[in-house]
């Protein structure tokens, strides 16, 4: 189970994590939300929240010694930041103290502390880099000799197309009719570079069954980090996180959004699809989806361990 804690480090990661938004007067309600959300169904601690006493970075260090469970601590703590609006310098600054005591470094301290230090343009160039970084490997395999291109690509289009001609209840009709359903043109209608990625995320749209919903796409970038949480899975997270709780990046087809999880019942979605995440067998967002969009959802589901989501019926799912 990824995202997984031991019982033991449970309280002092909570406080710890506690202790490191506890600036500017104490934490954002948005950040409490959160934190909240992901102690109830990932650690079913909640009562933690309201209860632990905050902890500094050096606490944290001596009571957390597990290489894995202090990169998690990170990466939960990478969203809690996100969280605070505005982003203040106390809390970037008290977000490096503790990644500096865990001996923790990587693009998304630097992102946010050029977004305080120099503003959105140097923060939007730190992400841009980063994002082209890993995204060979966020694209569809079968795509990943495809030369990318800023133009319309017709033969991708001709190439996703008959999938609308497959049965209702495999995964590539489902596929199909997510795009339909939300009036979304099919990659390559439209010249974006981000094309042969966005085949595979929303493949795993599909498969995990959470729709493409403002809050929906924070919650399956969620969703596959808790799959596994590997460095192009937390990169998955961190790109969310920028364009959808930030709100700085965006391309000609996604819109940035500000403060995401502050909305209302966003912040338990969070949550639950970290639950259903971690709950998998295995990761699917980077397999060849292509290779299987003739087989059955329902049994796609079924081999990799996803389960149906708390309430299909909530307006961010597709189940």
């Amino acid at each position: 189970m990824s995202l997984a804690v031991p019982s033991t480090s449970v309280e002092p990661f909570v406080a710890g994590l506690l202790g490191a938004i506890d600036v500017d007067g104490g934490p954002t309600g948005e950040q409490l939300s959160v934190l909240s959300a992901m102690a109830k169904h990932l650690w079913h601690r909640e009562d933690l929240v309201h209860s632990a006493t905050p902890i500094g970075p050096t606490e944290v260090a001596e009571r957390i010694t597990d290489p894995v469970t202090r990169r998690r601590f990170h990466e939960i703590l990478l969203t809690l930041e996100v969280c605070r609006h505005p982003l203040t310098q106390s809390q970037v600054d008290r977000v490096e103290q503790y990644g500096s005591t865990l001996h923790f470094e990587g693009p998304d301290l630097q992102i946010l502390r050029d977004l305080v230090d120099s503003g959105v343009t140097a923060a939007s160039a730190d992400f841009k880099r980063f994002l082209m970084k890993n995204l060979d490997a966020r694209i569809e395999p079968q795509l990943r000799q495809v030369h990318m291109t800023a133009e319309p690509e017709p033969e991708l289009v001709a190439r996703l197309r008959p999938l609308a001609d497959l049965p209702d209840g495999t995964l590539g009709r489902a596929f199909i009719d997510m795009y339909e359903r939300n009036g979304i043109p099919l990659p390559g209608i439209r010249g974006a570079k981000m094309n042969h990625w966005f085949v595979a995320h929303d493949m795993t749209h599909v498969i995990a069954g959470i729709d493409t919903t403002i809050p929906g796409e924070v919650a399956l970038s969620a969703f596959q980090m808790a799959l596994d949480d590997n460095e192009v899975n937390r990169g998955a997270l961190l790109g969310s996180l920028v364009v959808h709780e930030a709100g700085f990046a965006q391309s000609a087809k996604v819109r940035s959004e500000s403060a995401t999880l502050d909305a209302p019942g966003a912040a338990e979605l969070l949550g639950q699809e970290m639950a259903r995440g971690a709950a998998c067998r295995a990761d699917f967002s980077l397999i060849d989806h292509l290779a299987i969009a003739h087989h059955p959802l329902a049994e796609i589901r079924a081999d990799f361990g996803v389960t149906p989501p708390t309430d299909p019926d909530d307006g961010h799912h597709c189940w």
